[in-house]
């Protein structure tokens, strides 16, 4: 069944926008379990507590983003629901700009349990989405042509934006996630992009996924990020190891690592630096991001990005 997009608010006039942002907003639950995975029991007792806080991953792109100074926008569906009003209140607090599309089914969210180690399982209610929802046009071009790049996420209205931000002239990154290099779903977002991000955790070879994404579709730049590995990095047909920068606490959490690596990336990018530079960048504030508890939503500065990448 159709869901209607309704009404969004008005987007900013002029291309006064850096980055804007489509899709991931929502909210997790975090819960601090013993071990992951975890074993079958009735019960377990969480004493750390269990917590909901605002960020999903393009919640945490556009607080990376915002953090390092770039002018950021977001456009995605939110509900009327308390989710919704978490997102939006972390969007105002931050001072980044946001279109809510109405949805009817309610904000998305998710569950994250997250391991001694950081390590995390999350658990996704796609009931917030459906295949017809769509951005409404007038407002998706409106926005994409006050921007010099959008940042999309592979949720299922922005494969359908891909063509307005391609007219719109704007550049495009995505990323894949854990993509296995198979599925068919994440190709067009593959395809699309100039920048291309993804994690090598589901990759045999990560070297050969990456290329072919390269020749297959428009990107120059593709990215593979391979946790305490480091990264891969293939910027005009040389593929580069980026090594892992170690992080400046104890490694709490890995949520939001790969979010923070982006929005640093672009940042890079966006600022004229070198493949290799805006990599740098990335290891830099995924490293930072590891060190932050998920219950919280804080991004590296763009003072301390630079200190430290200086190192």
């Amino acid at each position: 069944m159709s869901r209607s997009t309704g009404p969004a608010r008005s987007a900013p006039s002029g291309r006064d926008t850096d980055v804007l942002v489509l899709g991931g907003a929502g909210v997790d639950t975090i819960v601090y379990v013993p071990e992951l995975p975890l074993p079958y029991a009735d019960s377990y007792m969480i004493g750390s507590g269990i917590r909901t806080r605002a960020g999903q991953t393009g919640d945490f792109v556009a607080v990376g983003l915002a953090a390092l100074g770039l002018r950021t926008h977001h456009l995605d569906f939110l509900g009327d629901d308390p989710e919704g009003a978490l997102v939006r209140a972390l969007h105002r607090d931050r001072g980044i700009g946001l279109t809510a599309v109405p949805q009817p089914a309610g904000t998305k969210r998710a569950v994250n349990l997250v391991g001694p180690d950081g390590r995390r399982l999350s658990l996704y209610d796609t009931s917030r989405t459906g295949p017809d929802d769509r951005f409404p046009p007038s407002t998706l071009r409106a926005l994409a042509g006050a921007s010099r790049h959008a940042h999309v996420s592979i949720t299922q209205p922005c494969a359908h934006a891909l063509p307005a931000l391609r007219e719109a002239g704007v550049s495009i990154s995505t990323d894949l996630h854990d993509w296995d290099g198979e599925n068919p779903y994440h190709e067009p977002f593959a395809h699309a992009a100039d920048v291309v991000f993804l994690s090598a955790s589901n990759l045999t070879d990560p070297e050969a996924t990456m290329r072919r994404v390269a020749e297959r579709g428009r990107a120059d730049t593709v990215v593979a990020t391979a946790g305490a590995e480091g990264a891969y990095l293939l910027a005009d047909g040389e593929l580069t190891r980026i090594p892992a920068v170690p992080p400046p606490g104890p490694v709490v959490d890995s949520n939001g690592a790969g979010d923070a690596f982006a929005a640093a990336f672009l940042y890079g990018r966006l600022t004229g630096e070198p493949p290799q530079r805006c990599a740098l960048y990335g290891a830099v504030a995924g490293a930072h991001a590891c060190t932050v508890p998920a219950t919280a939503t804080n991004a590296i500065d763009r003072e301390e990005l630079l200190v430290r990448a200086a190192r």
